[in-house]
C-alpha cells in the first residue's frame, strides 16, 4: 500500500500525504519519468535528491526531478498535496493519440 493518494487527472497527478503518514513509508525511490513537482499545501516537509542534503518544500515551491534520480520526501506537519507533470509520459501518450487518429482515418 503506499503512502499516499493519487488523483490522475489529464496531464498531471494530483498526489496527497496525510499529515500522519508513517515516516518509515517514505522510503528512496526513482520513477521512470522526469518531474516538475508543484506543492499546493503543506508545511515543514522536505524534498531530498540523491547526495542533497534536505531542502524545505512549501505551498508555490517547484521542484525538477531528473528520471531515474533517487529522492525521498521527509515528514512534515501538515497533509501534503502536490501537482506532478511528467513531460515524456506526455509526450508518449499524444504520440499514441496521434498513432490511433492517424490509423482511424487511414480507413
Amino acid at each position: 500500500m503506499t503512502p499516499y493518494k493519487d488523483d490522475i487527472m489529464p496531464g498531471c497527478i494530483i498526489r496527497e500525504f496525510d499529515e500522519n503518514v508513517n515516516e518509515e513509508s517514505l522510503v528512496w525511490h526513482r520513477d521512470e519519468y522526469s518531474r516538475t513537482v508543484i506543492v499546493m499545501e503543506g508545511e515543514g516537509w522536505r524534498l531530498q535528491l540523491d547526495n542533497k542534503r534536505p531542502m524545505d518544500i512549501s505551498k508555490g515551491s517547484v521542484v525538477q526531478i531528473p528520471s531515474n534520480e533517487f529522492h525521498r520526501l521527509w515528514k512534515g506537519n501538515t497533509p501534503l498535496k502536490l501537482k506532478i507533470l511528467e513531460l515524456n509520459r506526455k509526450v508518449a501518450q499524444t504520440k499514441l493519440i496521434n498513432r490511433k487518429r492517424t490509423s482511424v482515418l487511414e480507413f
